[in-house]
Order: structure tokens, then sequence, then C-alpha cells
């Protein structure tokens, strides 16, 4: 794995099951992605009217940023049973990268089969990236510990529940304000911040400043 230098990263890989994983796992990080970013908008699953609920999506959360999408339809729900097309998927999504990558997917530890099948992959795919793994709050109630944070302030968080809500009308029976801000709140307390979203990174490279201070003569 090459060193990563967030301020320099020109391209990131967003990658989910499906229509929406990334926005609730990462709708915060999405919105402060610098301006021109070149962003590979990754969904393994989806139907006509879900994959149109993505679009929206990334108009909203991705407007100042280059986005191609690259949109599956793959069963919900049954993804190991198609290990090999999800594989396919992730090694096409990462060829042809060059420079700093920020690849994010959901995370090892979660309880959806193609949640998990995805965070196992990626880091078979993407081997000279650094790679977040982000969180998903649902039934399962599998939400652990996280060892990466970005604070959001306040219109941040907001805006990204506004988003959600605007963007994915047909799982408006699923969503719940008050479970992305609490689960915002909480993160953000873990992290002396107001809100914040919560990441795994399994592996990172630091790199230190080469520069070495003159001796005055």
């Amino acid at each position: 794995m090459t060193p990563f230098e967030l301020a320099q990263a020109s391209q990131v890989v967003a990658i989910g099951a499906h229509p929406d994983d990334i926005e609730i796992g990462a709708g915060g990080l999405l919105l402060n992605l610098p301006a021109g970013v070149l962003v590979r908008y990754v969904v393994c699953t989806g139907t006509p009217q879900r994959h149109a609920e993505a679009h929206v999506a990334t108009e909203g959360f991705l407007a100042h940023t280059a986005v191609s999408h690259w949109l599956h339809d793959l069963p919900d729900g049954r993804l190991p049973a198609h290990t090999s097309q999800v594989k396919q998927i992730l090694e096409d999504a990462a060829r042809g990268l060059d420079g700093a990558v920020l690849v994010l997917a959901p995370a090892r530890d979660d309880a959806h089969q193609d949640h998990r099948l995805i965070a196992e992959l990626v880091p078979t795919c993407f081997r000279d990236a650094l790679i977040l793994h982000y969180e998903i709050p649902k039934y399962d109630g599998d939400l652990g510990r996280r060892n990466l944070y970005l604070p959001m302030d306040e219109s941040t968080a907001r805006r990204k529940v506004e988003l959600l809500n605007h963007a994915f009308p047909s799982q408006k029976q699923r969503f719940d304000d008050e479970v992305f801000l609490g689960l915002a709140r909480l993160r953000g307390m873990e992290c002396r911040t107001r809100y914040a979203e919560a990441y795994t990174c399994d592996k990172a490279v630091l790199r230190l400043s080469s520069r070495r201070a003159e001796v005055q003569r």
C-alpha cells in the first residue's frame, strides 16, 4: 500500500451494495470532498427505480465533483451467490487509477451479507489505496467500535439527512432522522465534537516529512 495524503487525493471510489449505502455511511465525507475530485460511484445491486434515486443522490452529495456512475443490477440480498461477478465489478472499478486514491466501502463486521462480502473483497482489489469502511445503522444491531472519525458541523449533519430524505423516497419507511442524527451525535461525542461519521481503517501508511532543519553557521 502506498502512502496516502488526503489533501492530494484526486480520485475517490465509493462502493455500496445497494443504492443509499454510500450516502448513509459516508454522506458527510462526500459533502466535504474537494471540488473537482474524480469519483467512481459503484453500486452492485438495484432496480431502475433505485438507480434513478442514486442519480438524484449524487446530484446532491457530489454536485461539486466529477462523477462516473457504475451501477449494476445483481440481486439484492444474494451477492454471496454472485461472488465472481462482484469481484469483477470491483476489479473493473480499480483499473486505471493513479495517484492518491480513497476507497469507501462497507464494514467487515457488517451483519448484512451483501455489505460484508464487498468489505472482504475490496482490499483484494485496491492494494494501493486508503480504504475507509463506513457503518450503516439497521435492524441487525451490528454497530461496533470504530477507529477513525470525521467531525461534521451541524449544518453538514442536517444537510446529509435532508439529502437522504430527498434522494431515496422509496426507503422512507426505513429512514428516521433521529437515527441518523443520533448516531452522528454519539460518534461526535466519542471524538469530542458535536457530530461525526465513524469509519474503520484496517491499514494505513504514515508519511513523515523528509525535510531537515538547516544548521546555521
